[in-house]
């Protein structure tokens, strides 16, 4: 399978234009089929040692600032969640720079963010770091928050607060290996500089001084009753600064909490977005619940209909329905979907690829434009909302691990492509729609779909 290189757009223009007259015509059948337009391979010093290489969780962002997306991978200290290795690099395979070492496959999408996190302009990394070497597996007090330079990876600021460092695991294992960073705008300012942690049963906020902003303790963490393990941040309240929601409480900018409520088991998902009329809400996927900012219920599935309900993805699926749909798997890890419109009504029930090891994955993708229904995206294949599949992403590898995919506008003609990866692997593959016009490249403009992309595990 060919390969297709964003470089292109730097050739003499008469000879672009050969070029691209050479290329045969896409016809109607064609358009939109997949193609592989990178199987980018993470740079050799990149990679872990040993026998079976790989390079580790995957982060995106404009590192160097030239308007090309780049990539970080990342790995952890032995038995944990916590960072011990960073390493970045360009789009054509150039490393730019690496910091710690060691570290095995993350076991779960872990606490790296890419993010211009003080607002001037340059891009940096946030992240937790530890030094493998005095690593304790489950706990916090040998771990550092960071902010590095995006080009250099020079450290830029550190902190090690009490309210961080002397958090441990409850009994509720699993409620407490999620350690995801997620860039939130707290305080008003004219770019999101701030971001939060959930860690257990706590949420921590910061902001770009890696100052403590506040912190939440959160009701309910036994397994199956409990709140999202990944929250979401955004404005429900229309105030021009972002809340949180675990899909049991929504906590205002400043951490206190709007409402507070156990709605449903196995509040596994959660986003914040527009759903009815433009009206932003708190969407979570335990009994399909779809709340504002004063606790009301917009829309409320109920456990028989979302007995669990693993993931929830909301975008507009189909030109037929006013407003955007939601899509939830319903039925834990399995491959059962059922496709809901802005009305409540229950449209589509179908299955999507099992893709293992646990079904979950499953990315709404704008693959024909931001102004056409979305795609469904799931272990390699992508759905029509009706449930039709409509293609295979080709060479995808099989995956014995988890594997991800992060929404992207690579190409800069709109549409957006998908950079898949299994944190196992030392590849990363890029797809792409037909046509492929390099011509329509301008500059990479990340957006909170990708620094806060919803990896699911």
């Amino acid at each position: 399978m060919q390969s297709y290189s964003p470089r292109l757009r730097f050739l003499h223009a008469p000879l672009f234009a050969i070029l691209l007259a050479a290329i045969p015509a896409i016809s109607a059948q064609e358009r939109g089929t997949p193609v592989l337009y990178r199987k980018l391979a993470v740079p050799g010093p990149l990679l872990s040692e040993g026998n079976e290489p790989f390079g580790g969780d995957v982060r995106i962002g404009d590192l160097t600032g030239d308007g090309q997306c780049d990539f970080l991978v990342f790995r952890n200290a032995l038995g944990g969640n916590k960072p011990c290795f960073l390493g970045a690099f360009t789009i054509d395979g150039k490393v730019l720079w690496k910091v710690g070492s060691g570290g095995e496959v993350p076991m779960r999408p872990g606490p790296v963010a890419v993010h211009d996190i003080d607002g001037d302009g340059r891009t940096e990394v946030v992240c937790f770091l530890v030094d493998p070497a005095t690593n304790e597996p489950h706990d916090l007090g040998d771990v550092s928050i960071q902010i590095r330079d995006g080009r250099t990876g020079e450290l830029e600021r550190d902190a090690a607060p009490p309210e961080l460092t002397q958090l441990r695991p409850g009994k509720n294992m699993a409620d407490w290996c999620h350690h995801r960073l997620l860039v939130a705008n707290l305080r008003g300012t004219d770019t999101p500089r701030d971001f939060v942690v959930k860690l257990g049963d706590r949420v921590l906020a910061f902001d770009e001084r890696l100052e403590l902003l506040w912190a939440y303790t959160i009701r309910w963490t036994k397994y199956g009753q409990h709140t999202a393990y990944v929250p979401a941040v955004g404005d429900v309240d229309g105030d021009g600064r972002d809340e949180v929601t675990g899909g049991c409480y929504l906590l205002d900018h400043d951490g206190k909490p709007l409402w507070e409520r156990l709605l449903g088991p196995h509040m596994d998902s959660v986003v914040i977005t527009a759903w009815d009329d433009g009206r932003v809400r708190a969407v979570g996927s335990g009994a399909g619940h779809v709340m504002d900012a004063e606790g009301n219920a917009i829309l409320r599935l109920g456990p028989k209909v979302v007995p669990h309900g693993q993931e929830v993805r909301v975008a507009d699926f189909t030109a037929e329905l006013p407003g955007p749909e939601m899509v939830i798997r319903y039925n834990g890890h399995r491959p059962d979907v059922m496709l809901v419109s802005s009305s409540g009504r229950v449209v589509e029930r179908f299955k999507l690829n099992d893709f293992p090891p646990k079904n979950i994955g499953m990315e709404p993708v704008y693959w024909d434009g931001p102004d056409r229904p979305a795609l469904l995206y799931n272990g390699g294949q992508l759905w029509r909302a009706t449930g039709e599949p409509f293609a295979d992403m080709p060479e995808f590898p099989g995956v014995s691990f988890w594997s991800f995919a992060i929404p992207a506008d690579l190409c800069g003609d709109d549409r957006e492509e998908l950079v898949t990866y299994n944190p196992a692997d030392r590849f990363l593959y890029l797809y792409t729609p037909l046509p492929l016009d390099e011509s329509a490249y301008g500059a990479y403009h990340p957006g909170p779909r990708q620094y806060n992309a919803r990896l699911m595990d």
